[in-house]
């Protein structure tokens, strides 16, 4: 699972902990929304495990293996898995989840998907997995027949996502009697040899007889903890062995969201994502170098690390002598650096699209770019090629009317041999002798497709796109976008030849339906005006000029003088300045409390109001925090400090808005909720609304209605 749902989920729980007791008896009084569920207004202490058994009961009530074909795609869904069967013919999806900004749904349906036919056909069984994502399936040869699927781990949630539950399961697929089963693991004898402990994000792959299993994260309910252990699943004897290393041996770091890649010699592992604890200390004094700070606090943050590290598992059949190696860093690796991205192995190589990269301005800001490129990562030689798609010649125009790949080629000409061999049995020519002469054959008669519509733009930019490789043919399926709070699913399916790269082939493509709705939580719509009141400042500072524009010390001086005659044509009209201040008739007073008091028990700078957004409060207060940024650069610029830009000016008004807003973020919800409880709405200031006060907040520009 990607690092970036691994943050939200964890922001989320948080937040859920910090407003439950608050939102509880309010949500009582509330009547329930026309075309609503009872359901959705259910509080968030939902017994999991009552729901799961309930999951378990309906699941037992199938008393056969049943697989039905579809007459349409399965519906919509993001963190599932796509897995190829070991015999090169189908692809497996299943679980994966769906939210709607407010709830979420987990799946447990096992599709199948064939290549040759492109249809789909859903699997049913008695015998199932509970529904969750963020889960991990690999394939493997041993097992005899078709070959065997392999499931460990992932998560579920309840509706409104306030608890989580890992899973800790392990279940095998045979592809060949389409039968899930799970598995009970016997002790090896050594340490480790029960099973490894709940995690989603993880990673497997096959190594002859066993499944290597590594990384990962578990929930804590205050933050994830990220896992770098490995373990070895003997399929022989049905035993799990948890590897231990010397204590002075190298390994990766505790990840999850990595790649985890087959390799002769064992495995070989690229990227991944972890947040790390880092501690911060904050206010105070200390006169000596290297001293603690007088009076100081230690807040802990957790900074968030994008892995471009590349390992080496060397395996042997006595796990007493498995050792990791690191390798030099990748050549060419994509950049910038990116998460949310899990390469789909095909002939030595690893398939990597997409991918997000996350940049933390601070906690509560969050900026996203998502990619669309196409690389692959050669194993042996650590180095990454982009993949360029690229129009294909003329002599390949009748092979691209088929679906292209190894064995599409062998079946044509597997054809043209029965055709020729069936024309001779019945008049002694070749086919091609014939000419319309209708010949049967003892073959299934193929309907001639249309020539496929390729396209040289590789899809949408998306993060966790699922993918698979079958004969040579890139398969991927769904990936989640995000444009400000809104999480959008793909609802589609494409594939790239990798042998030709001649374009993308879109095999479905649908809207999706998903409606969104916007969540009861303040928290999430304060951060909805956090991010765009970056986005809007971002457009305001595009259009201001290109070149810096240094503010000199006239200019300086004209503002102080203006702002001085605003005050005193306010002090004329017996105006307060804000609503709890009384007039003030003399500006050189005025001018003087601007400046930051020293009593630290009175603070003249603006304060929020109940039910306003940062961007309200910025956008009201805006002109104030520039003057009394102004005010401070003056002196500063007297001690030699570089004078500053229009535009470094804007940001540092909106920083200190920011945080002054954060810091009175608890005081201000008790008031609203006491507003809420009296039947008070939004408090709206006249002074504002008519033209006078506020600054930039004047005429209510800005305020939503």
């Amino acid at each position: 699972m990607a690092g970036k749902k691994d943050k939200k989920k964890v922001d989320k729980k948080i937040r859920v902990a910090e407003k439950t007791a608050r939102k509880t008896a309010q949500k009582e009084k509330k009547p329930l929304k026309k075309g609503k569920n009872q359901l959705d207004e259910e509080p968030e202490d939902v017994d999991l495990d009552q729901v799961l058994e309930e999951y378990a009961r309906q699941q037992a009530q199938f008393l056969k293996v049943t697989e039905t074909p579809l007459s349409a795609p399965p519906p919509v869904r993001a963190n599932a898995t796509l897995t190829a069967s070991p015999n090169g013919k189908e692809l497996f999806l299943f679980g994966g989840e769906t939210f709607n900004g407010s709830i979420a749904r987990f799946f447990n349906e096992l599709y199948i998907f064939n290549a040759d036919r492109e249809d789909w056909r859903q699997i049913t069984s008695p015998n199932s997995p509970l529904p969750r994502s963020g889960h991990f399936v690999t394939s493997s040869q041993h097992g005899g027949g078709s070959g065997s699927l392999w499931l460990f781990g992932g998560e579920f949630s309840s509706p409104k996502q306030g608890t989580f539950y890992h899973y800790n399961d392990f279940w095998r697929f045979d592809c060949a009697s389409r039968e899930w089963n799970r598995v009970e693991t016997k002790s090896s004898g050594k340490a480790g040899g029960t099973a490894p402990p709940a995690r989603s994000g993880h990673r497997m792959v096959a190594w002859k007889n066993y499944i290597l299993l590594m990384g990962g994260f578990q929930d804590t309910s205050t933050s994830p903890k990220y896992l770098s252990d490995l373990w070895a699943f003997d399929t022989v004897n049905y035993t799990w062995t948890l590897i231990s290393l010397p204590a002075h041996a190298q390994r990766p770091e505790a990840r999850s969201s990595f790649s985890l890649l087959p390799h002769e010699q064992g495995a070989v592992i690229y990227g991944g994502y972890s947040r790390v604890k880092a501690s911060a200390v904050t206010g105070g004094a200390s006169n000596k170098k290297g001293a603690k700070p007088t009076g100081s606090s230690r807040s802990v943050t957790y900074k968030p690390i994008m892995y471009q590290d590349t390992w080496l598992l060397r395996m042997d059949p006595d796990l007493a002598k498995v050792r990791w190696e690191r390798r030099k860093k990748p050549g060419n690796p994509p950049n910038p650096p990116r998460v949310g991205v899990t390469m789909a192995w095909h002939k030595g190589r690893g398939i990597l699209f997409g991918g997000v990269r996350d940049e933390e301005d601070t906690e509560e800001s969050l900026d996203s770019e998502f990619f669309n490129d196409l690389f692959a990562w050669g194993a042996e030689r650590n180095r990454f090629f982009p993949l360029v798609l690229r129009k294909p010649r003329v002599q390949q125009k009748r092979v691209a009317e088929r679906g292209g790949g190894r064995r599409d080629r062998a079946k044509e000409d597997e054809e043209e041999l029965l055709r020729n061999l069936a024309a001779l049995e019945a008049t002694g020519k070749m086919a091609s002798e014939v000419g319309d002469l209708k010949v049967e054959m003892d073959i299934d008669v193929v309907e001639k497709k249309a020539p496929a519509v390729l396209s040289l733009e590789l899809p949408h930019k998306r993060f966790n796109c699922v993918m698979a490789v079958l004969d040579d043919i890139l398969y991927g399926y769904g990936g989640t976008f995000e444009k400000g709070d809104r999480e959008f699913m793909f609802d589609e399916m494409f594939s790239i030849d990798l042998g030709r790269l001649d374009g993308v082939r879109t095999i479905f493509s649908r809207k999706d339906e998903t409606v969104w709705e916007d969540s009861e939580d303040d928290d999430d719509d304060d951060e909805d005006d956090d991010e765009d009141d970056e986005d809007e400042m971002d457009i305001d500072e595009e259009e201001e000029e290109e070149e810096k524009v240094v503010i000199d010390k006239d200019e300086i001086e004209a503002r102080r003088k203006e702002k001085a005659k605003r005050k005193k044509e306010k002090g004329k009209e017996n105006v307060p300045e804000t609503p709890t201040e009384p007039p003030k008739a003399n500006p050189e007073e005025e001018e003087e409390e601007d400046e930051p008091p020293m009593d630290e028990s009175h603070d003249p700078t603006p304060h929020p109001r109940p039910f306003e957004t940062l961007r309200e409060f910025f956008t009201r207060t805006s002109v104030a925090w520039q003057d009394l940024l102004i005010l401070q650069h003056q002196e500063a610029s007297a001690g030699g400090e570089k004078t500053k830009t229009i535009k470094e000016l804007r940001k540092a008004a909106f920083k200190v808005a920011e945080d002054k807003w954060w810091a009175c973020r608890e005081e201000i919800r008790a008031l609203e909720d006491e507003q809420e409880e009296a039947g008070i709405g939004e408090v709206v200031n006249l002074g504002d609304s008519a033209g006078g006060g506020g600054g930039a907040g004047s005429g209510g520009v800005g305020r939503r209605r």
